[in-house]
């Protein structure tokens, strides 16, 4: 399974990754999202992920990603 690591600036608690999970999972092809909010990463995992999706989603969400990786977080 393929994955995506995004920055994403503003997020600050439970609330904020629960914001972005449910806009992220929504996304064709996402099949798991990972939010570490201390580290102000969002892994994304799945099959064909559109790239523009994923960020349009954190975007909705009220956020804003700041940098992205190829590749699981570690």
């Amino acid at each position: 399974m393929a994955g995506k690591t995004y920055t994403v600036s503003g997020m600050s608690c439970g609330h904020c990754a629960a914001s972005i999970t449910e806009e992220v999972v929504e996304v064709p092809g996402v099949t798991e999202v990972d939010v570490d909010v201390p580290t102000g990463r969002v892994t994304v995992h799945g099959e064909a992920v559109d790239d523009d999706a994923v960020r349009a989603a954190i975007t909705e969400a009220g956020y804003e990603v700041t940098a992205a990786a190829q590749g699981a977080a570690a």
